[in-house]
């Protein structure tokens, strides 16, 4: 006999386990299938752990230009071990955070690997143990993995993936990092904060393609200065490992190509959506290049079946991966949520400088249609960055010159992943530049930076 419940979702990632903690709240009897660790990969091997070590890098960059600050440390050094340790804690103490969320919620957590055997039926398999479920509704939040080279894919010793670049049993002297979005760029930082000599390749002609091109050039520009070598319009075209290293054929913006030698090479060139294996095909789930079709609310094209999360496509976020779990979950329990849009998602990149957005940039939005008026203020204008001394970067809005709406915000510099969700909430009220230019920020923050971007935009700038 199959063990019923009212809601069953397929992996536990930040989609999955929220999805479930909602679906608890609004009185659904809910499992949640896990086949690896509770709060899946980002939790466990991504957005999470790979903030503690960039916690670490930050920390040992203060230590190296400690004389900027008036300060003196005499040879700072790392423990690479003791380093790898406190970023799996951080993971381990939010898995058992998530595990005690699950019970609090009263929701059942089955460990296994789930496959879908039809309309409302999972069966999950742990070893030689086989357990079967079924439910009115199933949520698939399997998520994602990183994509690899086809002509050489990672062995964990010489060429990483995002999960081995968080566990190295050794730091790399040489580190050639393939692709410049958010994994890439962190990694980067990561490494080279630590002391390796770190190149990044790049296919596009910029590097973190998807951000405003003032703050791609921005980027490359402060990378650079770090010691970064930067390569754009560039491939791989091969990877060789050896005994001690990599050697890479790297094809060049002028179409030549030259071998490089690296001690390690990270692949950063995006992810492959987990939907193998899980019965998609045998339900008919329709899918597009491997994501599974869904609607605003989750919904697939099979009654009963949703799906959230990466599994869906871009943005591949977990913060876009809870919130619609939420939105999926109030669906199936008949409420009238808003359906999911991704036009307000903010996009975070934690390297040195942070890169933070939210919505178009300038140049979307004239593709768009719009008239824009722009708006700009550099860090170097404002008191509280200086005195940190962190006067690099800018801030960048974007609005619609007929309306006054905010279309877009772009952000470069210390701490700006904290500051863009500002503009998310003011986007998200429908805010127009009126209500921002009268909004009292206070004094000293580089929150100022937004204030006056705003009042660049209308040609009211005070501080610079």
């Amino acid at each position: 006999m199959a063990d019923t419940y009212d809601l069953i979702i397929l992996g536990s990632g930040p989609g999955g386990y929220v999805a479930a903690i909602r679906a608890a709240q609004l009185g659904l009897k809910t499992a949640i299938v896990e086949r690896e660790r509770l709060g899946g990969i980002c939790l466990n091997w991504g957005c999470i752990p790979t903030k503690a070590l960039l916690r670490t890098s930050e920390i040992y960059h203060y230590m190296t230009h400690a004389a900027d600050y008036g300060l003196s440390v005499e040879k700072p050094g790392f423990d690479l071990t003791k380093i790898v340790e406190r970023s799996r804690k951080v993971a381990g103490q939010l898995n058992m955070g998530v595990k005690g969320l699950m019970k609090k919620n009263k929701v059942t957590v089955v460990e296994g690997t789930g496959t879908l055997t039809g309309k409302g039926k999972l069966s999950v398999k742990q070893g030689d143990k086989v357990t079967e479920l079924e439910a009115k509704n199933i949520i698939v939040a399997t998520g994602a993995r990183a994509r690899d080279l086809p002509f050489a894919k990672a062995d964990g010793k010489r060429i990483w993936t995002y999960r081995h670049a968080m566990v190295p049993e050794e730091m790399p002297t040489k580190l050639l990092v393939i692709g410049s979005g958010a994994i890439g760029v962190e990694f980067a930082s990561f490494y080279n904060d630590m002391g390796a000599d770190v190149t990044i390749v790049e296919m596009l002609p910029r590097v973190v393609p998807v951000e405003d091109e003032e703050v791609s050039a921005f980027m490359e520009k402060a990378l650079t200065k770090q010691g970064i070598k930067i390569l754009t319009s560039a491939g791989i075209e091969k990877l060789e490992t050896g005994a001690k290293g990599v050697t890479a054929s790297i094809k060049g913006k002028d179409g030549k190509v030259e071998t490089a030698e690296f001690s390690h090479a990270i692949v950063a060139i995006g992810i492959v959506p987990n939907t193998e294996e899980i019965g998609l095909e045998a339900l008919g789930v329709e899918t597009d290049r491997g994501h599974i079709k869904t609607d605003g609310y989750g919904r697939t094209n099979v009654e009963g079946l949703f799906a959230i999360g990466d599994v869906t496509g871009p943005p591949w976020l977990a913060h876009k991966a809870s919130h619609e779990g939420v939105v999926c979950v109030e669906a199936i329990a008949g409420q009238k949520p808003h359906p999911f849009e991704t036009w307000n998602i903010p996009g975070c990149t934690y390297s040195r400088p942070q890169v933070a957005s939210v919505g178009f940039t300038e140049a979307k939005a004239k593709e768009a249609g719009y008239e824009v008026k722009v708006g700009k203020f550099p860090f170097i204008g404002n008191g509280k960055a200086i005195a940190l001394g962190e006067a690099e970067g800018f801030v960048k809005t974007v609005f619609d010159a007929k309306t006054g709406e905010l279309l877009g915000a772009h952000m470069v510099g210390a701490e700006v992943t904290e500051l863009i969700q500002g503009y998310v909430i003011a986007r998200q009220l429908e805010t127009t530049e009126a209500e921002l230019m009268e909004t009292v920020f206070a004094h000293p923050t580089i929150s100022e930076t937004m204030h006056e971007s705003v009042l660049g935009a209308y040609g009211r700038t005070l501080h610079i």
